[in-house]
């Protein structure tokens, strides 16, 4: 047994981290510790930061009136945004803290204003309804949230309930123009704050009504395809939730009045040439700045794999538009207006945490797992040298920039750290172990030669010891299988293999041992084997679509 393996079992993760006090942060780190979450590195240096990481997010942690835990954005943001804190930051943290979680998407219905409305915002002083500031779909991170942590039937009501009102407020305050499609009227609707997008927009509506825009502004009201696509999202999983709770015909309407926010979308706010999603003025015309609203309305699952493919090749693996030395970028790199300064509250260029947070949707769903290493790497270089836990990067250098203690960079570092080398557990009832190293990229400093990582599972601890050739998983200590580096294996919650997937652009060629049996294995980037009647037979091979530079 590896004595990284022997340490890695002997860490006390409050002790690692920092003991907490305070009420909030108390309850934190002891959600954590019952996830049976530890991370060990050797060279220790990304472990380090790792540790401090989960130290700084139990600052990101208070208590309601309630006396209810709740996550909050962090840094100089003082309260829980819908747009972050209250989307996707609650969903990564239900992975390592779900009654925190919980408490985190439930605050949201139960401040919602009597027409529907959610709040933007929740702060110690109360709910705040100025703008909607919406892009993840809270619908989908309720979802996830309720199938990867025991089926609160309860919760999912309560969140299925709330947001079908607050779906009928935008489709009655939010349409003005009869499209179909969700309009902003102001910046920080997205909360794409000083992003050229919404240059001469005012940053909030007019007289800080969130039904009305400011008609003297000749732009608005504008066709936003990333609200739209959140809306379009959100549908889809109104229609599961429904589904879920036995309201089939409620769940058939839902899906079609998604279907139905699909076909605006399309024909609307997607420019063919260009095949980029644009804003559209109230004159008709598009609002031809490339940014990161392609990575949100493909996040929100808009889409077949032929579009997703494309927007690769064309603009997301594109060293000229997004794909910098640290991607991904806020503004396209050859629009003359992109600012690659992250010393300031800024969508303008830099590289934003909530967009890397939200990236993995976008690419996992089409099965672009190689493609996505490659945004998950030169991250993972960049918060190993993390000390303050940043809202952005410089796209150029990986600097830390503007804020510190902000939850999004830390559930960052715990996400890709956990994706890259570690063991994620999915909605599908599914377990991710994941044989990659950190690489080396900034100015060739090692970051590991050998990781460790644990997790508990229904009462089950499982282990996952990786190095740069072989890889094992250990179950309550014994070991379940070993096999070469370069792969995912995917079980199910029980440590039964399901599946392996190519995550490098080399060809794998080795063999998988479990339970006494030899099984060979060739394998391509992205391609999936699926074990079958003790044999691996092919279920997908899409291949790897590979970085462009014009």
């Amino acid at each position: 047994m590896s004595d990284l393996l022997k340490t890695m079992r002997a860490v006390d993760v409050v002790s690692r981290a920092g003991v907490r006090d305070a009420e909030a942060g108390h309850a934190l780190q002891e959600e954590f510790v019952r996830s049976g979450v530890k991370f060990t590195a050797s060279p220790k240096g990304l472990e380090d930061v790792y540790y401090a990481a989960v130290d700084k997010l139990a600052d990101c942690v208070k208590t309601d009136g309630q006396g209810n835990a709740i996550l909050q954005e962090g840094g100089i943001y003082f309260g829980c945004w819908l747009e972050s804190t209250g989307t996707i930051n609650a969903e990564l943290l239900a992975r390592f803290a779900p009654e925190t979680a919980q408490s985190t998407f439930v605050q949201f219905a139960r401040l919602q204003r009597e027409d529907g409305l959610l709040p933007y915002k929740v702060t110690a002083d109360g709910a705040v309804f100025k703008q909607i500031q919406l892009v993840t779909p809270l619908a989908r991170s309720a979802w996830n949230h309720y199938r990867l942590n025991g089926r609160d039937r309860l919760f999912l009501a309560q969140m299925y309930e709330a947001l079908a009102r607050y779906d009928d407020w935008l489709a009655q305050y939010r349409d003005t123009r009869g499209t179909g499609c969700v309009e902003a009227f102001c910046a920080y609707d997205t909360g794409h704050d000083l992003s050229p997008r919404f240059w001469h927009v005012p940053d909030t509506p007019y007289m800080d009504d969130p039904k009305r825009y400011d008609p003297a502004v000749p732009s608005l009201p504008l066709l936003a395809p990333d609200l739209t696509a959140s809306v379009y999202c959100g549908r889809k999983y109104l229609a599961k939730m429904a589904a879920e709770l036995g309201q089939e015909e409620a769940a058939i309407s839902w899906e079609q009045k998604a279907q139905q926010t699909h076909a605006s979308l399309l024909e609307h706010c997607f420019h063919e040439e260009d095949s980029f999603f644009y804003d559209v003025d109230r004159h008709g015309a598009f609002v031809r700045i490339q940014s990161d609203v392609l990575l949100r309305v493909l996040a929100c699952e808009v889409g077949d794999a032929a579009l997703f493919d494309a927007a690769l090749k064309r603009y997301l693996l594109n060293t000229r538009k997004f794909f910098a030395k640290y991607p991904l970028t806020s503004i396209a790199i050859d629009d003359p207006r992109f600012d690659p300064f992250s010393s300031y509250n800024t969508w303008a260029g830099a590289v934003n945490f909530l967009s890397l947070i939200r990236a993995p949707q976008a690419f996992e769903q089409h099965g672009r797992h190689v493609e996505l290493t490659w945004i998950l790497q030169p991250i993972v270089s960049a918060i190993s040298r993390m000390e303050r836990f940043g809202q952005c990067l410089s796209p150029w250098t990986g600097e830390e920039g503007f804020t510190e203690t902000y939850s999004p960079a830390i559930l960052c570092v715990l996400d890709y750290i956990e994706r890259l080398c570690g063991i994620v557990p999915t909605p599908d009832g599914e377990l991710w172990f994941t044989a990659l190293m950190p690489q080396a990229r900034d100015h060739g400093v090692k970051l590991a030669d050998e990781t460790a990582y644990s997790r508990n599972v229904d009462g089950v601890r499982f282990e996952l010891h990786n190095t740069h050739k072989t890889c094992a998983i250990y179950r309550d200590g014994e070991l379940l299988c070993e096999f070469p580096a370069g792969v995912r294996i995917v079980t199910d919650r029980a440590g039964r293999v399901r599946k392996v997937i190519g995550m490098t652009v080399q060809l794998i060629e080795g063999r998988l041992f479990q339970d006494g049996v030899e099984l060979p294995l060739r394998i391509a980037g992205n391609e999936v084997l699926r074990l079958q009647d003790g044999r691996f037979e092919v279920e997908s091979a899409p291949g790897v679509v590979m970085p462009t530079y014009e």
